[in-house]
């Protein structure tokens, strides 16, 4: 694995400050995110949601300008994953916020990424339903904020090489998405994917589904469900920025039928996929 490259205000150096809230609390937000050739996949929904994350935490980042070119500067061209953190400064101890804090953003880049190379390249996967459950904050809800522990919690339920994901339900018992990853089910020819109004990410692959199924003219809705829906499911997927699609082929005690899903929606979305 060829090391990774990393920017922290615009300077080379992967060091940053101890008094830094986010690594003390958390503060702050970050994106996940794709280069082909050194250019930033789907970067238009990313920006939006960190622009929406630093409005919902009153962070007064305001250089958003500076991150596509950095992430581009770090590429150099080549392929590979992206990862941009925004906090929201150094600060002496203690929860309050004192006035003046300057935001640091990171920037990372690792080499090595490749989109899937067709429809039926497409992986079929097993998931887990985890035990942890998901707060319900609906002012955290939607933003990939740096707080993650419920994450870190639900990863550690497995140790299974043939899983290659986890299920998560809210505190009331509603899905609500996969540790890193959004969640499409299928009854008949309907999508329907979790109302993250309490909670979860609204992932920009996600939005990309969405968008494919409407102008597809395939059904689709954003509803609460809980395991026993999943369970009744024809099929099922779950997506994410970095792997794209993957197919849910089996769930505890029951196996399903990826073959249901659409390929016109699958390769709609991974063009959408690949867009700047």
């Amino acid at each position: 694995m060829q090391p990774s490259r990393s920017l922290v205000n615009g300077v080379a150096t992967d060091r940053i400050d101890i008094r830094d809230r986010g690594l003390a609390y958390g503060d702050g937000l970050f994106e996940t995110l794709p280069l082909l050739d050194g250019r930033p996949c789907l970067w238009a929904g990313h920006l939006a949601r960190l622009q929406l994350g630093c409005q919902r935490l009153g962070i007064p980042f305001a250089d958003f300008d500076l991150l596509a070119a950095e992430l581009g500067q770090l590429a150099g061209g080549e392929s590979g994953i992206g990862k941009i953190v925004i906090t929201r400064g150094s600060s002496a101890r203690g929860y309050g916020v004192s006035a003046g804090l300057r935001p640091n953003r990171l920037i990372q880049f690792s080499p090595g990424w490749s989109p899937p190379a067709s429809i039926d390249a497409i992986p079929r996967i097993q998931v887990h339903l985890c035990q942890t459950r998901l707060s319900i904050n609906p002012q955290l809800a939607g933003i990939k904020h740096l707080n993650r522990l419920e994450q870190v919690l639900a990863r550690q339920e497995w140790t299974d090489s043939e899983i290659a994901e986890g299920l998560l339900c809210d505190s009331q018992g509603h899905l609500i998405e996969g540790i890193s990853s959004n969640l499409f089910i299928q009854q008949g020819e309907r999508l329907i994917t979790p109302l993250l109004d309490g909670c979860g990410v609204t992932g920009i692959m996600r939005s990309c589904v969405m968008q494919a199924a409407a102008e597809l003219a395939i059904p689709l809705d954003e509803a609460g469900f809980g395991v026993d829906r999943l369970l009744q499911a024809d099929a099922a997927f779950v997506t994410n920025s970095l792997t794209g699609i993957r197919l849910i082929s089996a769930l505890p005690g029951r196996v399903l039928k990826p073959h249901r899903v659409s390929r016109k929606l699958i390769k709609h979305t991974l063009n959408k996929m690949l867009e700047s």
